[in-house]
């Protein structure tokens, strides 16, 4: 499950931010959709790093929020370009 996988990114060990987590990976997905990602699935490791720097961004995660959007813009800018995403 990507909440778990992005839990333990967190190094977070408990469940009361789950439904946080979730929203999250639900905007990301539309985020995707947005810009032409067509291929989004749960268990694409490619798909997984973009949730992850999502939500890293968006917690601020370690104060570096900045440095988690700039790589999320660069991640979903590549896959909205790649053929084996956006077709």
């Amino acid at each position: 499950m990507m909440v778990e996988k992005i839990k333990h990114s967190l190094r977070i060990g408990h469940d009361s931010i789950n439904s946080d987590i979730q929203e999250h990976i639900d905007a990301c997905k539309l985020d995707l959709k947005r810009v032409g990602v067509k291929k989004i699935e749960d268990k694409d490791p490619l798909i997984i790093q973009a949730a992850k720097l999502y939500v890293k961004w968006h917690l601020n995660f370690e104060d570096e929020a900045d440095r988690y959007r700039n790589a999320y813009e660069m991640l979903r800018n590549s896959l909205a370009m790649s053929g084996d995403y956006n077709v």
